[in-house]
Order: C-alpha cells, then sequence, then structure tokens
C-alpha cells in the first residue's frame, strides 16, 4: 500500500503541472481547445515513440488490433477519460480563476468514491472518512488562496458566471477521469477473473465482486499488454481523437501560438506522459477497492504541489493559517490511507 501511495503522491507533482501551466496559457491568451487537444496529440507522439523504442513495432501494431477489436470502447473511455475530462480543465482556466479549477476538480476524491460503488465496489467506512478529511483540507487550502485572490483583485468575477463557465466544467472532470480510468480497469480486471495468467500478480479475492447488469457490456480484453500502463495510456488516448475531432469542428477555434503549442507540449510530457502512466500504474497493481480508493486519493497532493510551483514560478504567496491546517488534513489523510493498508 505504502509503495502505491508514493506512486500516486509522484503522479501528483506532475500532474500539479497541468494548473501551473495552463494558467500562464490562459494569462498569454490563447483558445482553450488547443490547449487541450494538442496534449492528447502529443501524448500519441510521445508514446508511441516510448513503445516502439522499448518494445518495437510491432507492439504498436498489436496495439492497433486491440484497439480496432473493441474500438467502441477505448473511444468511449477515452472520450470520457481524457477527451471530457481535460476539455472541462482547460474550459474552466479561461472562466475562473487558477484556484477555482483546482479545489472544484479536487472534488474527484469523493467522485472516485460515487464511481466505485457504482462499480458495485465495497470498502470500509474508515476510507470515506480518510478521503472527506482530504478533500476537506483541500477545501481549507483553496479558501486560503480564494480570500487572497479577493483582496488583490480590484473587479470580482460574477459568481453565477464562475459557477457555470468555472467550477461546473472543473466538477464533470471531476467525474470524467475516474469514470474513463474505473472502465478500463473492469475491462482489464474481467479478464483477470477469468483467467489468472494475464496478471502478473495474484488477484486478490477482495475485488471478485458480483457484477451489476450494466457491467456485463464492459468488454472482457484478455491480454497481458493491459499490464503496462504505457500501453493503456496508448490506446485511450487514440481512443479520444474522435472527440477532440468533433469538438474542434464544432468550434474552428484559430490556430495556436508558438508559446501556447510549447507550454501545451510540457503539460502532455510532464502530465500526460508521466503522470497519467505513473497513476494508472499504482491504480492497476491496487488490489482492492480500498487500495483503488487510496490511490485515487492521492490526487489531492496536486495542491500542495501545485501551491509549491505558484510559489517558485508565480510569485504565489505563502499559505495562510488556514492553509497550513488544510495542507496537515491532506498529509495526514494520506498517511492513514497508508497505514490502514
Amino acid at each position: 500500500m505504502i509503495r502505491l501511495i508514493l506512486l500516486g503522491l509522484l503522479a501528483g507533482a506532475f500532474f500539479s503541472s497541468t494548473f501551473v501551466l495552463n494558467e500562464l496559457m490562459s494569462v498569454a491568451g490563447g483558445h482553450w481547445y488547443w490547449s487541450a487537444s494538442l496534449r492528447y496529440l502529443f501524448m500519441l507522439l510521445m508514446l508511441s515513440l516510448i513503445i516502439a523504442g522499448k518494445h518495437g513495432v510491432g507492439r504498436l501494431v498489436e496495439l492497433s488490433q486491440i484497439f480496432a477489436r473493441h474500438w467502441g470502447f477505448w473511444c468511449m473511455t477515452g472520450g470520457i477519460g481524457f477527451g471530457l475530462f481535460y476539455a472541462g480543465i482547460c474550459f474552466a482556466a479561461d472562466h475562473a480563476s487558477g484556484w477555482v479549477v483546482a479545489s472544484t476538480f479536487m472534488f474527484t476524491v469523493v467522485a472516485s468514491l460515487f464511481v466505485l460503488r457504482a462499480f458495485n465496489q465495497r470498502f470500509d467506512k474508515q476510507v470515506i472518512i480518510y478521503a472527506l478529511m482530504i478533500f476537506f483540507g483541500v477545501i481549507m487550502v483553496n479558501i486560503s488562496e480564494a480570500l487572497h485572490a479577493a483582496t488583490q483583485t480590484v473587479a470580482a468575477q460574477p459568481m453565477v458566471e464562475t459557477l457555470l463557465f468555472g467550477a461546473l466544467p472543473a466538477l464533470i472532470a471531476a467525474f470524467s477521469y475516474p469514470i474513463g480510468n474505473q472502465l478500463v480497469w473492469q475491462a482489464s480486471h474481467n479478464a483477470k477473473l477469468q483467467n489468472p495468467a494475464v496478471n502478473d500478480t495474484a488477484t486478490d479475492a477482495t475485488t471478485s465482486v458480483q457484477p451489476l447488469a450494466w457491467m456485463r457490456h464492459i468488454p472482457t480484453i484478455k491480454t497481458s499488454l493491459l499490464n503496462d500502463a504505457f500501453n493503456k495510456v496508448w490506446l485511450m488516448t487514440l481512443g479520444s481523437a474522435p472527440f477532440w475531432l468533433v469538438l474542434g469542428v464544432i468550434l474552428q477555434p484559430e490556430l495556436p501560438s508558438t508559446s501556447q503549442t510549447f507550454n501545451t507540449f510540457l503539460v502532455a510530457l510532464l502530465s500526460g506522459v508521466i503522470a497519467t502512466s505513473l497513476f494508472l500504474y499504482a491504480r492497476e497493481h491496487a488490489h482492492s477497492s480500498k487500495e483503488v480508493a487510496s490511490v485515487d486519493a492521492t490526487q489531492a497532493s496536486e495542491v500542495i504541489f501545485a501551491l509549491i510551483g505558484g510559489i517558485l514560478l508565480l510569485g504565489t504567496p505563502l499559505p495562510s493559517l488556514a492553509g497550513v491546517i488544510g495542507i496537515i488534513l491532506i498529509i495526514l489523510g494520506l498517511v492513514l490511507f497508508a497505514r490502514s493498508g
């Protein structure tokens, strides 16, 4: 459990670059569509090079065959888990300040529990307590930052606009990300239950829950290739392509600037490739619903890392007493998660 928590925290550090760089791009201008879609174009290119470099071009052919056999599933998971998720984040960044986007998206810690319950996963009540502890810590951190921002702003943005175009898209993103990831986890887990040989470790009996009727529509993808996080991210990234193409046709945005393209490339590398692969690797090696929830909860650390990045790169002021208390709650919740494993 401790190893999974540490991997999740490392992923959170790289994930936090999203909020810092998106804030930079929002200030510089440029349509949010390019900040979102170009990230996944760069991710697909980088992941293809990484996979081909490690396993040869033949591996990409194998993955393409897996995609072709279950193209509807991968387009759904990629469109929800990557497309809807990141479109919401980037859209929100254009209509609300950074702390609103970050704090609202951190609801994903609690949203993950709702998603797990929807998949008929069970966990101890203490998991809910730890998740709420982390979430309240995130709220305190961001309230602290919000109060400071309010004192520095001459004309505050209307609350209705902030909620509809800032908080709501980030809230949708908070649910979309765990939904997409859990769908992929379930497809891989179905195969492990039928044939443990496709798994590199023994499957814990606590994950063998009775599937709900709707879950029977999730395909059973029998391949050991899904044990590799890079492969899964590649498949989901390719699956998100139709979402971005349709969205681009609808929006028809102006072409991006060179600086926006470069910053998006950095987001793709740090958050898209490195962070996502680490996170999915940790999630895949979770053998119970409690461990899965614990890995999901490490995403709360993004607030801490984003604050550190903001202090170093954007001159963000040090947190107030409420912010410090919030950080302590987040760390305490993560420690309790690790000790409960």
